[in-house]
């Protein structure tokens, strides 16, 4: 995982440079969004002072809304549309990444799946706009 400024999301396929982007296009895990506020419940929940969010395996961090509220809505983030497909459940790897609990500390937290309905540049900073 790393961080970048700015990143093209490709409809259908995923982000520019991420693994999902060359797996099975029209997946409804081309991208997947978790809250910044929700890593310091996470980092609670296992006893630590936070969690790195690049740990998560996550392709964006979000903050100043409410997630579930996207839940089967569409949205958009800079220049590109998205519908939100299902919850990102956590995965046998975060209890390597982060520990024993981690699996358990996540649920619940761990954000939600989307496809790429129209491509577009997401830049740091961009909102995120309900369609």
């Amino acid at each position: 995982m790393k961080t970048v400024d700015q990143v093209m999301a490709l409809e259908g396929l995923g982000l520019e440079g991420d693994r999902r982007c060359l797996g099975t296009p029209g997946s409804g895990r081309q991208v997947t969004l978790i809250c910044q506020e929700h890593l310091p419940v996470i980092a609670q929940f296992l006893g630590k002072s936070e969690v790195p969010v690049e740990l998560l395996r996550r392709n964006l961090l979000v903050s100043g809304i409410n997630l579930y509220a996207l839940r089967h809505q569409r949205f958009r983030i800079g220049e590109a549309e998205f519908i939100t497909t299902a919850h990102c459940h956590p995965c046998s790897r975060m209890e390597t990444a982060l520990g024993e609990g981690a699996v358990a500390a996540m649920l619940g937290y761990g954000g939600f799946c989307a496809r790429i309905t129209k491509s577009g540049l997401i830049r740091v900073g961009d909102l995120i706009e309900k369609l």
